[in-house]
């Protein structure tokens, strides 16, 4: 495996069905459909943002609670139901003179394989599809919904000296 390079990290890039969540989708009998997310992984995030790091979350799904949930965690560039989400990194990195090797880039199946092939750490949560985990730099102890996201967070901000130097964030 090569050489994990957290330092360099800036920008965060996250999949949401089974990294922010466990990939379940529970149906209710009302018809309407709930994800579960750690609340340890929106601490990081919460806490990443306000470290000034790029945080991105891009998913092909579209769910508005999850938007609700990481709009009120301080995020800011959130992207559902995106197709090419090469594409829309691309010009967000462009945008913002951010070099691809800069990112770290948590996703779990297929429409995240072309990405992670392009950005300087692919990683992917304990349970991801093996083809994912092949590409990955980083593969998380834990799996998708459940502080795989906190990991990668705190490993970046630690081997930049950012974690926990201020007071602690909200739970929200």
């Amino acid at each position: 495996m090569a050489h994990i390079s957290f330092e360099q990290i800036s920008t965060f890039v996250f999949d949401v069905d089974g990294v922010l969540t466990d990939g379940t989708i529970l149906v209710l009998e009302n018809g309407l459909q709930a994800r579960r997310m750690s609340i340890r992984d929106g601490y990081a995030l919460q806490l990443a943002v306000r470290k000034g790091y790029h945080v991105l979350v891009i998913s092909g799904a579209a769910a508005s609670p999850v938007v609700d949930r990481l709009s009120k965690l301080g995020l800011t560039e959130i992207h559902m139901g995106v197709s090419n989400k090469w594409e829309l990194l691309q010009q967000y990195l462009d945008t913002h003179s951010i070099a691809a090797a800069e990112v770290l880039f948590m996703g779990d199946d297929m429409p995240d394989y072309e990405v992670m092939t392009r950005v300087g750490l692919p990683a992917c949560p304990a349970d991801a599809i093996e083809d994912i985990a092949a590409i990955s730099l980083y593969r998380s102890g834990l799996p998708g919904g459940a502080g795989c996201v906190r990991d990668v967070i705190e490993k970046v901000m630690r081997s930049r000296g950012h974690w926990m130097h201020e007071p602690a964030v909200s739970s929200r």
